[in-house]
């Protein structure tokens, strides 16, 4: 009996740790899309970066996230504790098949592909300039975040320049940014991946919640722009947003209209490969086969023999008519004339043949004489 529960809490153990791993693979995480909108994000605002906490944190930062009934809201930026070895690709949001798709982020040993959005403070587009891990700690680029304490002592200083100054917070379409991932960003894609954590779960979450946060209500210039921990919305630790990245424009059509169906994505995802199958097929007249086939393969064979074998004032239809007419077994004088003319030809042809220049009317590479040339 014992041994059977014993069975049982290991079986259900592994289960605990093979489920997540499965729900968030590597590909679902780069590839899988949480939702997908028709109008695009607010520019993302300026602010200041909040003083880290302490050792291990490390920095996530503010997003334009969507909701249904609102439509956009902002998600400040903040610290986490960082699972060891592990650094933050930041989610974007990136214009493809007519919509805005929200590409979440994910946890991994190196820094994936985030639509080359400029987000600050260490994630200029490209990679990840704000620290690294060295063993087990998390060192920090004192040039880059706010590490301005004295109980961070892993701390180092490297210059970091970045020509990245937009606030664009889209990947293509109409004003995107125009990226697309190196190999160095392909291959982290295929990396194992972690989930967001709880705390960033529940800080959105938190976010959601607050009607100060929506793009709506603050223009693009949200009153908590960071804050120095998730889910603190106030205190010495929230940093409010200088301005907005550029001027707010109100959406044309409301948050449920813009909203687009999974199942409608993920028809416009599939739609220039289903355009070509979805075209009615046109079998072509087997008619025109037969008598294309016919012309074709008498002109391989015969050259133009084949224009001296017939009178140039009979069309062809009347010359075949003439030469097996159904109602006269007798053979008629056009036939006989046809005859002799093929005969003729064909001793033509032989010659032709035996002098090894040209075969049945037509030239052959080496043979001496000029394409389409024929010997009478």
């Amino acid at each position: 009996m014992r041994l059977h529960r014993a069975v049982r809490f290991l079986v259900f153990g592994l289960l605990l740790l093979i489920i997540p791993a499965a729900l968030y693979s590597p590909s679902s995480a780069q590839i899988a899309v949480g939702l997908a909108v028709r109008i695009g994000p607010p520019a993302l605002p300026f602010y200041a970066q909040p003083i880290c906490p302490g050792p291990g944190y490390l920095w996530t930062p503010g997003y334009w996230a969507w909701n249904d009934e609102g439509g956009y809201y902002w998600v400040p930026g903040t610290w986490v504790v960082a699972p060891i070895g592990m650094l933050w690709t930041p989610g974007y949001w990136g214009w493809g098949g007519g919509f805005y798709a929200w590409h979440p982020g994910y946890w991994g040993p190196h820094i994936g592909f985030y639509g080359g959005i400029n987000y600050g403070f260490g994630y200029g587009g490209v990679g990840f300039f704000g620290g690294e891990w060295r063993g087990g700690a998390f060192f920090y680029n004192r040039a880059v975040v706010n590490v301005e304490s004295v109980h961070i002592t892993n701390v180092y200083n490297r210059t970091v320049v970045v020509n990245n100054e937009s606030h664009v917070a889209f990947n293509g379409g109409e004003g995107g940014v125009a990226a697309h991932a190196t190999a160095q960003e392909e291959a982290a894609a295929r990396e194992p991946h972690q989930a967001p954590l709880a705390a960033q779960t529940q800080h959105e979450q938190a976010a959601s919640q607050n009607k100060a946060m929506f793009a709506s209500a603050n223009h693009g210039a949200p009153a908590v722009a960071a804050t120095a921990r998730p889910g603190e919305f106030s205190g010495h630790g929230v940093v409010a947003a200088k301005a907005a990245g550029a001027p707010y424009k109100a959406p044309a059509i409301s948050p449920k209209e813009a909203r687009v169906p999974a199942s409608a994505a993920n028809h416009s995802s599939t739609a220039s490969s289903s355009n070509a199958a979805s075209k009615p097929f046109t079998p072509p007249s087997k008619t025109a086969d037969s008598n294309s086939e016919h012309a074709s393969t008498n002109a391989m064979n015969h050259g133009t023999s084949n224009a001296a074998s017939q009178p140039k004032s009979t069309p062809q239809s009347e010359s075949h008519a003439a030469s097996a007419p159904k109602s006269n077994p007798r053979p008629s004088r056009r036939s006989k004339r046809n005859r002799r003319s093929r005969r003729s030809t064909m001793l033509r042809k032989r010659s032709t043949t035996a002098d090894g220049n040209n075969v049945g009317g037509l030239s052959w590479p080496g043979a001496g004489t000029s394409p389409g040339h024929f010997l009478v």
